[in-house]
């Protein structure tokens, strides 16, 4: 289900590939890292927590040739999606 958001805020964390696959490891069953986690936090004014593997984030800004904060602000956007209950599918479209 899409979330209405108003008034909310997103907490954004860098860290690093070692973190990433842990907390993928823990929420997700998968046993590698990745470049952006989201969760849900339930407080109020606060919409959930985006995890950005920064390591990640350098190595696909050189890949999409692109800078850095292009980068993060790309994940930003697709952690952010995905707290508002978007999936991979309908996110497509949409480049995050």
């Amino acid at each position: 289900m899409k979330k209405t958001i108003t008034n909310r805020s997103i907490i954004v964390n860098l860290i690093d590939d070692k973190l990433m696959r842990r907390l993928n490891r823990k929420y997700r069953g998968i046993n590698r890292s990745t470049d952006v986690l989201s969760f849900e936090i339930g407080e109020e004014g606060i919409l959930g927590e985006v995890y950005i593997s920064y390591p990640k984030a350098q190595r696909q800004a050189e890949e999409y040739n692109c800078s850095l904060g292009e980068e993060l602000a790309r994940l930003v956007g697709h952690g952010t999606l995905h707290l508002l209950g978007y999936k991979h599918k309908e996110m497509g479209k949409y480049g995050v």
